[in-house]
């Protein structure tokens, strides 16, 4: 059987890209300035973060406008939701199998 901490997914070390997969994991959409409020980061980090989620096939990105302001939505892939899970339950694993 595999350690569980091999299990782990590196790109979800970050806490700010735990935080985006949790609100994406329970929201059918998210808009940035919600993740932003929610997390509580700087647009650039937020930016970099999302990004590299979304070049990972984690997250769907949908640009459009609420009236002239741009409105991007984020929502979690299936592939996105199979490796956050299997991240969440590598964690599950390793607490209790410290006790």
């Amino acid at each position: 059987m595999k350690n569980p901490i091999e299990q782990l997914n590196k790109v979800f070390d970050s806490r700010v890209r735990l935080g985006i997969m949790s609100a994406v994991m329970v929201n059918d959409e998210v808009n940035f300035n919600e993740l932003k409020e929610l997390i509580q980061v700087t647009d650039g980090n937020l930016a970099s973060h999302l990004k590299t989620l979304e070049e990972n096939g984690y997250l769907l990105v949908k640009k459009g406008f609420i009236g002239r302001k741009t409105n991007t939505t984020y929502a979690i892939t299936k592939s996105g939701e199979k490796a956050f899970k299997a991240h969440i339950d590598a964690l599950e694993k390793m607490i209790k199998g410290l006790h």
